[in-house]
């Protein structure tokens, strides 16, 4: 028999005493559910059997009228959240990118989906216990909370999902996956880098996760089940990019990535003896893209690039952009035929042309010039093949004027204009080698004087001064081991 909850009622017979528990219960399971309700429920409902639930996805912004252009603005939103490392946008960027839905068919793009999935299943939001350990059971067990369950069920589908998509894929669109997830996650900073190390590393689970991860588990299959191979094998597992990624980690001045970079050595003598070799290797390291290709499906909604919104870096460099003479600029979009030909100032471009560059990189079409916009007319032009283009991002990347001071990608681009005959950027080469820039290229002497031969033939008469004192300031002198143990 119950006790007080068989009575028809309260004290006072009424039914008042069921109705109150009644009202409190379900304020209670409102008070639950409601902040995850009232978004898209994604592919599953939110209630249902405990193997099938999906997790809710991220509420998009919604206007007092619709609007033509929605859908671009819903997708670079989840951009916008995928790129800073929301899980569930990026889930829900995988499933609108895969076009199953009849109103993402537009969208659909193997490419993109595979990016999305791989970028969600190592992301640590996916798969750390919310409520793992918080509460255990009679018996001893750990209870999982609905949402812990919920994001298993998400990462499980996500796992088949993807494998699905890479097994239809040719070995040069897995490449393209590869790098694009590589640039994000190389945008996010020591996060992204100790991601990548431990995608890289066989002590962890396919995606980085923990080796006793269900998800990762399954994923690798059991005796008479094939588990995903094609997902299994996107990123291969070695000492060597493992170590390069834990290593770039800490030149970020992460003391995080520091300490775990030491385990890393510390795990094995191999491991260990490597050191000499990667540490030379992350000095000349470049992310695979300059910016995330801006391709797009027959939707005509770009891959926009979402790198720069919150990166502390990147927005101190755009400060300085003023100092970047706006005819450098105005050349590259006439190269990229956006003009017909350059103008000497900012405000003689027309909106049109402005509108016609942010619709081509994927920007909201505003006809006003953004700092960012500047900066991505010379890279798209350097990317495309400007030797102008490329000597000026080189020069850019060396000052941290527009972009972060990053020497390794200025080398880069001064080579690429050099191949193509540029007497500055001949002689910035040599500047290069004869200074023995640490972090960028080895001293070399005898190089030095062919590039400057090279340069003097070419017609260039360089002002030295200038680019030697941009590149002295990172001719120091080599740590040595003992100084290596501390932190930059």
């Amino acid at each position: 028999m119950h006790e007080s909850s068989d009575t028809p009622g309260g004290p006072d017979g009424s039914a008042k005493g069921p109705l109150i528990r009644g009202a409190s219960i379900a304020v209670l399971v409102a008070a639950v559910i409601l902040p995850l309700v009232g978004c898209d429920t994604g592919p599953n409902s939110w209630f249902g059997a405990k193997a099938d639930v999906a997790c809710p996805r991220p509420q998009m912004p919604a206007g007092s009228q619709p609007q033509f252009n929605a859908q671009q603005i819903e997708i670079r939103t989840l951009r916008r959240r995928g790129f800073t490392g929301d899980f569930f946008a990026q889930l829900e960027l995988a499933r609108r990118y895969q076009g199953e839905r009849a109103a993402d068919k537009n969208l659909e793009d193997d490419v993109e989906a595979a990016v999305w999935y791989a970028l969600a299943l190592a992301n640590s939001e996916g798969y750390t216990p919310i409520a793992a350990n918080s509460r255990r059971s009679p018996q001893g067990e750990n209870k999982v909370s609905r949402f812990d369950d919920c994001r298993a069920v998400e990462r499980r589908m996500a796992y088949r999902s993807l494998d699905r998509v890479l097994s239809r894929m040719t070995s040069e669109e897995q490449e393209k996956v590869r790098n694009r997830v590589i640039y994000v996650l190389s945008t996010q900073g020591a996060e992204g880098y100790r991601t990548l190390a431990r995608m890289h590393d066989g002590f962890f689970g396919p995606y980085g996760e923990p080796t006793d991860n269900r998800q990762a588990t399954e994923a690798r299959g059991r005796p008479g089940k094939p588990g995903a191979p094609a997902a299994l094998s996107l990123f291969p597992r070695n000492d060597i990019d493992a170590y390069l990624y834990n290593y770039l980690a800490v030149q970020t001045g992460d003391v995080g990535a520091y300490v775990m970079l030491k385990d890393f050595e510390r795990s094995s003598a191999k491991r260990a003896a490597d050191g000499a070799y990667v540490e030379q290797k992350a000095r000349r390291w470049t992310p695979p893209y300059e910016f995330y290709p801006p391709e797009a499906p027959e939707s005509g909604v770009p891959h926009s690039d979402e790198s720069d919104q919150y990166n502390d870096g990147q927005q101190a460099a755009l400060q300085r952009l003023r100092e970047l003479p706006f005819v450098h600029i105005a050349e590259a979009l006439t190269y990229l035929r956006v003009t017909p030909r350059p103008v000497a100032r900012e405000d003689a471009l027309y909106p049109g042309d402005i509108q016609s560059f942010q619709a081509m990189i994927g920007r909201p079409q505003t006809g006003v010039f953004q700092p960012i916009e500047k900066v991505r007319a010379i890279q798209y032009a350097a990317v495309n093949g400007s030797p102008k283009a490329q000597l000026v991002l080189a020069v850019m990347y060396s000052e941290g004027v527009g972009v972060p001071r990053d020497y390794a990608r200025a080398f880069y681009w001064y080579a690429e204009a050099d191949k193509q005959g540029s007497a500055e950027a001949k002689y910035a080469m040599s500047t290069f080698f004869s200074l023995g820039v640490s972090g960028v290229a080895d001293q070399d002497k005898a190089g030095a004087v062919v590039y400057q031969i090279d340069a003097a033939l070419s017609g260039f008469k360089p002002s030295a001064g200038r680019l030697q004192q941009v590149l002295a300031q990172v001719s120091r002198p080599r740590p040595t081991p003992r100084d290596r143990d501390y932190l930059p």
